[in-house]
């Protein structure tokens, strides 16, 4: 009696076999990706937060400008925050420049694709290379002492996170904020 195999029998347990490892392979494979972007997420989100609440935390804080003395006054492309004002748009809508608590010169806005921040002369990068801030606006309202509504700022905020994975696995976030201003300044 001959006990060998036929072709058939060993294709079809060929097939068989790899029918059965392609769904747990493809499983792997699935859970890889969503891990991915579970991290760039929570790196997205971590990121984020920290910004805005340091932009939050600032703008809260901010102070109407009453000099009239160019050399308090604070001095950015050679202009300067109007007379009677809290917040100035700058760059379009994409910077804000204001009289911080310490009486210094202060701007958030947007350079490339990262949040930066302007202070006193000194610049820093609020955000990480890895994320890309594809759209980021400021609007104004209560901001002259004419009006009397306390002074607030809408912040607009859309940011991808993640540029070194593939485009389905970038997270993006948009956000909306108001921010107003901590101590009451309207007229009496």
């Amino acid at each position: 009696m001959n006990k060998s195999y036929t072709l058939i029998e060993i294709l079809m347990a060929v097939s068989i076999f790899t029918i059965i490892m392609a769904a747990p392979t493809g499983f792997l494979v699935g859970s890889l990706k969503g891990q991915q972007k579970a991290l760039a997420s929570q790196k997205l989100f971590d990121n984020t937060s920290y910004s805005l609440e340091y932009i939050s935390r600032a703008l809260r804080m901010a102070k109407k400008e009453l000099s009239t003395e160019p050399a308090t006054a604070c001095l950015l492309e050679g202009s300067t925050i109007l007379y009677g004002y809290n917040y100035q748009i700058t760059r379009g809508e994409t910077g804000l420049k204001f009289i911080n608590y310490k009486e210094e010169c202060q701007e958030f806005f947007l350079e490339g694709s990262r949040l930066k921040e302007s202070k006193d002369g000194t610049e820093n990068y609020l955000t990480s290379e890895d994320l890309e801030i594809t759209s980021l606006n400021f609007k104004l309202s209560g901001q002259a002492q004419t009006d009397t509504d306390q002074p607030r700022v809408a912040l607009f905020l859309e940011i991808k996170g993640g540029k070194e994975l593939k485009e389905e696995l970038q997270p993006l976030i948009k956000i909306q904020t108001t921010i107003s201003q901590r101590n009451l300044d309207v007229p009496y």
